[in-house]
C-alpha cells in the first residue's frame, strides 16, 4: 500500500513540476523524440500515468485485498487511461485556435461617431468598436465634422488614426 501511495503521490509531484519544466524530456534527447510518439512521451502524460498507476493499485488494495498483483493490474489499466486521456486533452489544447488579432486595417468601413469636433484637415476624436471593443481614435477629415455625428472611415492611417468622412442621410 505503501508503495502504490508513494507512487501517486511521485506522480502529482511530477505533474505540479510538469507545469514549470514541460517539454524538458523533448528537449533531453535532442529533438530525436520530435514527432516520434507525437506527445507520448510529455511530463504531463508520464505524471498522469504515474499518478493514477499508485492510487489505482492503492484503492484497490485498500479495499479488495486481492493482493499486490490484481493492485498492479488495475493500477496499470488506471495509469494507461489517465495517460491517454491527458494526452489527447493536451493535443486538443495544442490544436485551439484563436480568432486573427484585429488590425487598424479592420477599420476600413465601419461606422462610428464623433467624440471631439473635427475640424477641416484637422484632428479630432472618433468613437469606433473593433472587435467589439469600443476604441477611441484621432481622426481627420477633409470637412469639418460635428461632435456627435455618425461618420465612415475610409482609411486607416495609422495605429492610433484614421480619415473618415460624415455619413449623410
Amino acid at each position: 500500500m505503501t508503495v502504490f501511495l508513494g507512487l501517486g503521490i511521485a506522480g502529482i509531484v511530477l505533474l505540479a513540476l510538469s507545469l514549470i519544466f514541460d517539454g524538458i524530456l523533448e528537449g533531453l534527447f535532442g529533438g530525436v523524440l520530435d514527432g516520434l510518439f507525437d506527445g507520448l512521451l510529455s511530463l504531463p502524460v508520464i505524471a498522469g500515468f504515474i499518478s493514477m498507476f499508485g492510487f489505482g493499485g492503492a484503492i484497490m488494495l485498500g479495499t479488495t485485498g486481492l493482493g499486490g498483483g490484481v493492485a498492479t493490474g488495475v493500477g496499470v489499466a488506471a495509469g494507461v487511461l489517465a495517460g491517454w486521456l491527458t494526452w489527447r486533452f493536451s493535443r486538443a489544447l495544442m490544436r485551439d485556435q484563436t480568432d486573427a488579432t484585429p488590425r487598424g486595417t479592420d477599420l476600413v468601413g465601419t461606422a462610428g461617431s464623433v467624440v471631439t469636433a473635427i475640424p477641416a484637415d484637422g484632428y479630432g476624436e472618433v468613437l469606433l468598436r473593433l472587435g467589439g471593443q469600443p476604441v477611441k481614435l484621432a481622426a481627420k477629415s477633409a470637412v469639418p465634422v460635428a461632435r456627435g455625428a455618425e461618420i465612415w472611415v475610409e482609411a486607416s492611417l495609422s495605429s492610433t488614426s484614421v480619415a473618415v468622412r460624415p455619413v449623410e442621410r
